[in-house]
């Protein structure tokens, strides 16, 4: 059943104004990008959501929205509205919280797109119906909708471990996990139904996500596709930025002791104000 509900084409509507805005705004697109350090240091959570409403280029948002309608329907019209937002955006902040638990010393690391929320839906309707057909995109065959979720979940593994590109790989085996836990838990008829599938996709994920949180070190690899991100702990940026800003407090404040506070620029008068508010 691919007949698409009322929610899923607000969603896809929501994608393509705010990806649309991004595309020609650039700073709109900077400030609501997911992005490691903004989100650790600076603490900008909304990026953990506002990121999954923007794209790369149409490419992107088109094989995005395409595939969330192909997938929503089933959810939509089996769970309900409340349950398929529920899985959406526990799937998009799922999926970016793994990215972000993976690459959180990737200061510069930084994605956009729905991916995780859409594999969140797409596992979620896998979940329900593990022994229908999926169709192959530009292929005349098709296969089982378990070994479809198997083979993706290997990929995503690989890609993760072997880092031999951009792609969000982390947030696409995230969202898929948790889409798939959830639609589950509202329907277990459906894993007692057809445990063995289930399980053949759902154990190797879960099993690699337990992995990598609790002996992140295999995860400590480099090779020529992907080098280029900065390495850092976000506890010392930290601690560097406050040293930083007390040192400028200081000087602000010996320039007060030596020529009154009427030498103060607009500049340094703010950023006393400003400290003094903190504290």
């Amino acid at each position: 059943m691919n007949t698409m509900g009322i929610i899923s084409l607000a969603i896809i509507i929501a994608n393509v104004f705010f990806s649309y805005k991004g595309f020609t705004n650039s700073s709109f697109y900077e400030k609501y990008k997911f992005e490691v350090e903004k989100i650790l240091l600076y603490r900008q959570y909304i990026r953990l959501i506002s990121s999954g409403f923007l794209h790369v280029n149409w490419m992107h948002l088109i094989f995005n929205m395409i595939a969330l309608y192909f997938f929503s329907g089933n959810v939509e019209f089996f769970l309900g509205n409340i349950s398929y937002l529920l899985i959406y955006f526990a799937s998009l902040v799922g999926g970016n919280l793994l990215s972000l638990f993976i690459h959180r010393h990737h200061g510069d690391y930084s994605s956009v797109g729905a991916s995780g929320a859409v594999n969140g839906i797409i596992f979620a309707t896998i979940a329900l119906a593990p022994t229908m057909n999926i169709g192959i995109l530009f292929l005349p065959i098709g296969m089982p909708a378990w070994l479809f979720g198997l083979a993706y979940v290997l990929i995503s593994i690989y890609g993760i471990r072997s880092r031999r590109n951009n792609i969000g790989h982390e947030a696409h085996l995230g969202g898929a996990l948790i889409g798939m836990v959830i639609a589950l838990i509202i329907r277990p008829d459906s894993l007692i139904a057809n445990p063995l599938p289930i399980l053949l996709i759902a154990l190797p994920a879960a099993g690699f996500i337990y992995f990598i949180v609790t002996r992140p070190n295999v995860l400590l690899i480099d090779n020529q596709y992907y080098n280029h991100h900065k390495y850092y702990n976000i506890d010392h940026k930290y601690n560097d930025e406050k040293v930083n800003e007390q040192k400028e407090i200081d000087a602000i404040l010996e320039k007060i002791h030596k020529r009154g506070m009427g030498s103060l620029t607009h500049k340094e008068k703010n950023k006393l104000k400003e400290y003094s508010k903190s504290k």
